[in-house]
């Protein structure tokens, strides 16, 4: 990005931190920043712009329900006798701003307790024995560091938020201007209640937002809130035009599916030296049949504010891209769930030793009740007001979710190019859109020539995906030890990350470049089997997917070899297309 665009990004970003602060309960803002100066500078701006004695609380990725929401304070009831209710983070944030680390990671059912709590002010406590009503008049700040498309905050929040920004690209040397003072935003706040939207502006938000694909209904009412926040911001008393293009580029843009097209009406005619004599008896003052101009409806205005706010890129996408955002009626599991004694959601207690887990005090307690009276009656230790043992210990069981990565290796040889490799894109491109439905991903490694090479990382963008595919070349050596051993290194890297390796191999079998990079098609066997060996011992789940034209003839074909090597299915695919071969791959995936 160039400094001209870094400027105008943080001057975006700017605004939209002094118009959330001017009314900031029930909205938010998705700030997509790694960790850094920039980051930082945004957040502290808007510390400085919001109310001094509003709270700002921060919620980590792994929050869990007795934070989020509060639950019993043990300290609390032990004193007064009687259950108390914890106050959460919700809560604690009321009148303030909640901010989400990690957000691109936000569990849905943590982020449908931070929608409740946006849409209606509130929360409802009814847990541990506690029944309460708080408030929970927050705003909220989603920090999102992911770097993919599909790596972006639960929809149902982030359709809740009302300005989308981008720092991603924008460097510590451009966060020194500030459209406002934190007196203005201050007097801007103060004015907010006095400000009136007429109904045209409000039809022409709408009209605007439909206009640009945007089919939620909460977009136009959250312009509507900034475009009357920038009314009060600017001292003004009545929305006009020119709050209705901020809230076009900062609410409605990053929302846009579909780039209106350009009205012939909105060009103007190339001016020439034979102008018609109509045409200048129109123009002229002193005609009075001239024709005044037609001014332009106030939804172009606002489209045409929001063309300019969408980077150029951007647009040239979304006005050749036919894609629909409709949700998928189709199904399917989001990662296989597993019980873990140390990380995930809570999922409740059963009993084990304090090794086993975290231990969770309420449950023990609950535990431990009931026996009081006849542990009082036979202990010496007359002094403890609760006396807890061993067999009253519970542990908090969590449910962690595993999502599972297809790594397919692929034989981009000569050997294979012409054959099978049309058919592999197309397999991989059909298991990829069914991984995006299940949230998991896909990585590619190719081995052709004397190397093998990872090229595609673990992904879940498919245009990303189809890309690299497209552009994989083919021809060369057979370097089939290469690929498997880059395809082991890359599922080691895939289970330090939590996630679940799926090994699909798609070769002929016919290696001709051992280890060291020389032509010798009996070493590169050994070296290839003994690869598929190094890949057994850690328990990999793996398909071998045989395209030599000649495997249903051949017993003892080198890829059935390979495929008992790494204790994984063989399958021989002779005729087969993208499709069967996709149904094979979902077929050997680990089960949740």
């Amino acid at each position: 990005m160039s400094d001209d665009g870094e400027a105008a990004a943080w001057a975006r970003a700017s605004h939209a931190a002094a118009l959330f602060a001017v009314d900031p309960l029930g909205s938010g803002v998705s700030l997509r920043a790694p960790p850094g100066p920039a980051r930082d500078a945004w957040v502290a701006l808007l510390r400085d712009y919001l109310p001094s004695g509003a709270p700002m609380r921060r919620a980590p990725l792994s929050i869990s329900d007795d934070r989020l929401l509060g639950g019993l304070d043990l300290a609390a009831t032990l004193r007064a006798g009687r259950p108390v209710a914890e106050t959460g983070l919700l809560a604690q944030a009321d009148g303030g701003v909640l901010v989400l680390t990690m957000a691109e990671r936000l569990s849905g059912a943590t982020a449908a307790r931070v929608a409740g709590a946006l849409d209606c002010g509130e929360i409802e406590l009814a847990r541990d024995g506690v029944s309460a009503r708080q408030n929970a008049r927050i705003g909220v700040v989603a920090l999102d560091e992911g770097h993919d498309d599909d790596e972006r905050p639960p929809a149902a929040l982030l359709d809740r938020l009302a300005f989308h920004l981008d720092l991603a690209e924008v460097s510590h040397r451009a966060v020194e201007e500030r459209c406002a003072s934190a007196a203005q935003v201050a007097a801007a706040r103060a004015r907010l209640p006095l400000v009136v939207a007429p109904a045209k502006a409000i039809d022409a938000l709408v009209a605007a937002a439909a206009r640009l694909g945007i089919d939620s209904l909460r977009a136009p009412l959250l312009a509507l809130r900034v475009a009357r926040a920038s009314c009060a911001l600017r001292c003004a008393d009545v929305v006009d035009d020119e709050d209705l293009a901020v809230a076009a580029c900062l609410a409605l843009a990053p929302r846009a599916t579909c780039a209106p097209p350009i009205e012939e009406s909105d060009i103007p005619p190339e001016e020439t030296g034979d102008e018609p004599a109509s045409a200048k008896n129109d123009a002229d003052p002193k005609n009075d049949n001239a024709q005044p101009r037609e001014a332009p409806a106030p939804d172009d205005l606002i489209v045409a504010a929001a063309r300019a706010a969408i980077p150029a890129d951007v647009l040239a996408r979304l006005a050749t891209d036919a894609r629909t955002r409709a949700p998928s009626v189709r199904g399917g599991k989001s990662g296989a769930a597993l019980v873990s004694a140390r990380r995930g959601r809570p999922m409740g207690a059963r009993r084990g030793a304090l090794r086993e887990g975290r231990l969770s005090i309420i449950e023990t307690l609950r535990a431990a009740a009931p026996w009081q009276p006849l542990r009082r009656a036979h202990a010496d230790d007359a002094g403890l007001a609760v006396r807890v043992r061993a067999d009253d210990f519970r542990v908090t069981r969590f449910r962690e979710r595993r999502e599972t990565t297809a790594i397919f290796v692929v034989d981009a040889s000569g050997s294979s190019a012409m054959q099978r490799l049309g058919e592999v894109k197309g397999a991989i491109e059909l298991l990829l859109a069914d991984c995006y439905v299940r949230r998991d991903s896909v990585a590619l490694v190719a081995f052709r020539g004397k190397s093998a090479e990872i090229l595609l990382p673990p992904t879940r963008s498919l245009a990303r995906a189809k890309r690299l595919l497209a552009a994989l070349p083919g021809g060369g050596g057979t370097p089939l030890a290469h690929g498997l051993d880059a395809a082991g290194a890359l599922a080691e890297s895939v289970k330090r990350k939590g996630q679940t390796p799926l090994l699909i191999l798609l070769t002929d079998g016919r290696g001709n470049i051992d280890r060291k990079g020389a032509p010798d098609r009996a070493k590169a066997l050994d070296d290839a089997l003994d690869a598929a060996r190094r890949l057994r011992a850690p328990g990999l789940a793996a398909l071998a997917i045989d395209s030599s034209p000649a495997a249903a003839a051949r017993a003892d074909a080198p890829t059935r070899k390979i495929a008992e090597a790494m204790n994984g299915r063989y399958l021989k695919m002779p005729f087969a297309d993208a499709a069967t071969l996709s149904q094979a791959v979902r077929a050997a995936a680990p089960a949740p």
